[in-house]
């Protein structure tokens, strides 16, 4: 599908924030949540989750970073409904990791 407009697409992630499982909200305090075109080097990555897990954290750390990937993600999908499902997806999958959440764990969740 063409992409969507960044301004309707930042609305998409943040109803994705809003409809987060309440074990994840928790997370949220130290995540900073961004919207990017596309990842500089892996032009097909839907988002990237950069920081310590919450499970590991020492108290030391500074935020960690959540990028969506609006491309990669727009290209994906055939319409609305599916651009919406897979931003909720991604965004749920990348602030699970925030969590301390494993892809293994989150596929067991269907999550991921």
């Amino acid at each position: 599908m063409d992409p969507v407009p960044k301004y309707r697409f930042d609305r998409m992630v943040r109803e994705a924030l809003d409809g987060l499982p309440d074990e994840l909200h928790r997370v949220l305090d130290n995540v900073v949540i961004q919207v990017i075109d596309r990842h500089p080097t892996e032009r097909d990555l839907l988002g990237l989750y950069e920081g310590v897990p919450h499970t590991t954290r020492s108290g030391q750390e500074g935020p960690d970073i959540v990028s969506i990937y609006r491309l990669a993600l727009c290209e994906m999908c055939d319409n609305l409904d599916d651009l919406a499902n897979e931003v909720y997806v991604t965004v749920i999958h990348e602030v699970a990791h925030a969590a301390g959440i494993d892809d293994d764990r989150l596929h067991e969740l269907g999550w991921g």
